[in-house]
């Protein structure tokens, strides 16, 4: 257990990081989560919308150290390309 108090204040810090970032992370996930739903249904202009609301959530997780950049770049990419396959 933290002893100093630079130790304990950092604890301190560190479960309140995990808990924005764990409420970040969620955001996020269900944003792709309403991606995912509109493709399974087939609706392409709910799946455009629901992707284009989901990109600016996603490189703000970048931004704020949720997501590697890379990561979310990647996972735009495939959603967009599933998007752009429903006929």
């Amino acid at each position: 257990m933290a002893n100093t108090p630079q130790s304990k204040k950092r604890a301190r810090q560190n479960e309140t990081r995990f808990a924005v970032n764990k409420a970040r992370r969620s955001r996020i996930r269900t944003f792709l989560r309403k991606v995912e739903e509109a493709i399974a249904s087939g609706d392409k202009e709910a799946a455009t919308a629901a992707l284009r609301a989901a990109q600016p959530e996603l490189m703000r997780g970048v931004t704020k150290g949720v997501f590697h950049k890379n990561t979310a770049s990647r996972k735009i990419s495939r959603l967009a390309a599933r998007v752009k396959a429903i006929a």
